[in-house]
């Protein structure tokens, strides 16, 4: 067998990500053409087939599955030589791939890479949105340097470092500004909007209703907060949001918002990376900037109404 190259093994890392030659020509920054070639002479150097191709996807075989872990493992460990060498310079540079959840990207993410590009012009930063449980996956694979997502995550690879607090609001329509805020039992009565699964969030609000093992009588599910708070302003239904969302989703939407009596309902968000990271003390400092980033988008305070 002749010797595997490094770039065959990311062409082939690509294609069994994104199941389709083109997204991963397109992520490799190169041909078609160029990608396929390289694929079939990795598959002439190993005398098997790492791909069942069909006019509508690639999959990987059984030999490609047990393939892609051991090359999983070789590009992580070759990922980690570089971050050594950055780690041994003392400063922050080259890349930086970051994930982080879709209730927190679109209100963090600008404060944080304005941030870092204004400290580390150097910085090459690249964004994964997404849910959690992928971004725990490619983290752990080695496609993330770190994730920003909703603690606790209770696995030993990771190291978790909280970032801040914040409540959730309850979002109504506007004519009912004034009115008390429902009790637990009566949101169960109620229409309530809620992410799709696999969102956190969701998981979180059904946990503070008491509703983590069975729905509200009636509830309708959106792709994005966004979503859910017009549904909330054309008098659909109601439904929660983080705190630093207010500002963002509120501000074209005819709803009312409204805190919940002590104890309310909160979260953590923290950053994460793998124990094993070179970067670490890179990542704790950078932990420290989205800190500030997110201090400074606290929303003010929401009056309290009476449960």
């Amino acid at each position: 067998m002749n010797n595997l190259t490094l770039r065959q093994l990311r062409y082939f890392e690509a294609l069994a990500q994104h199941g389709h030659f083109g997204r991963a020509a397109e992520a490799c920054a190169v041909s078609q053409p160029a990608l396929s070639l390289q694929i079939r002479d990795l598959e002439d150097s190993l005398g098997a087939s790492l791909f069942e191709r069909s006019s509508r996807q690639v999959r990987l075989t059984r030999f490609g599955e047990d393939f892609s872990l051991r090359v999983r493992d070789i590009l992580r460990a070759v990922d980690e030589l570089g971050d050594l060498a950055r780690a041994s310079q003392g400063w922050l540079s080259g890349r930086l791939r970051i994930g982080i959840i879709p209730t927190v990207a679109p209100y963090l993410l600008p404060a944080i890479v304005g941030s870092l590009n204004r400290l580390y012009p150097g910085l090459d930063i690249h964004v994964r949105e997404t849910l959690t449980a992928k971004l725990l996956r490619e983290l752990s694979e080695g496609r993330l340097d770190a994730a920003i997502v909703a603690l606790p995550i209770s696995e030993a690879a990771f190291t978790e470092v909280p970032i801040f607090a914040e409540e959730f609001l309850l979002v109504r329509p506007s004519d009912e500004a004034g009115k008390p805020v429902p009790s637990i039992d009566m949101l169960k009565e109620m229409r309530l909007l809620l992410l799709e699964e696999g969102h956190c969030f969701r998981d979180q609000a059904l946990a503070f209703c008491n509703m983590a093992s069975s729905l509200p009588r009636e509830v309708l599910e959106g792709s994005s907060l966004s979503t859910l708070v017009q549904m909330v302003g054309a008098g659909i239904g109601v439904t929660f949001i983080p705190e630093m969302a207010v500002p963002v989703e509120t501000r074209s939407a005819a709803v009312s918002m409204s805190r919940f009596a002590d104890p309310q309902p909160r979260r953590t968000i923290g950053m994460i990376w793998r124990r094993t990271s070179p970067l670490a003390g890179q990542l704790q400092h950078i932990a420290d900037i989205v800190r500030q980033a997110a201090d400074g988008l606290r929303s003010p305070a929401a009056p309290l109404q009476p449960a």
